[in-house]
């Protein structure tokens, strides 16, 4: 899913989704905040291995990458749809 294709990333909306085993970071670095997903567990569906329960977090660039919000989804699309909403909202300052 994110493997380096010609020196670039994958990237989704603008910004770029690399993966390393189980972690997968969305977001660019220079931004306030970035997603970042652990998968903890996957099942097997149709005969392919796919994720599913999965942490979802809001990382702080500028504070070490604080956690400042954190989730446990079920399957890659519920986690990957909450947090780009959840980003989206924190990088116009429109936190809850």
């Amino acid at each position: 899913m994110a493997e380096k294709v010609k020196g670039k990333y994958l990237e989704y909306k603008g910004r770029p989704l690399v993966r390393s085993g189980n972690t997968i970071y969305y977001g660019n670095m220079q931004d306030d905040y970035v997603l970042l997903f652990v998968i903890m567990t996957t099942k097997v569906e149709e005969g392919h291995e796919v994720p599913d329960m999965i942490v979802v977090q809001i990382l702080s660039t500028k504070e070490d990458n604080k956690i400042v919000k954190q989730d446990v989804k079920r399957g890659f699309y519920d986690a990957f749809d909450t947090g780009v909403i959840w980003l989206e909202r924190y990088l116009c300052g429109n936190v809850d």
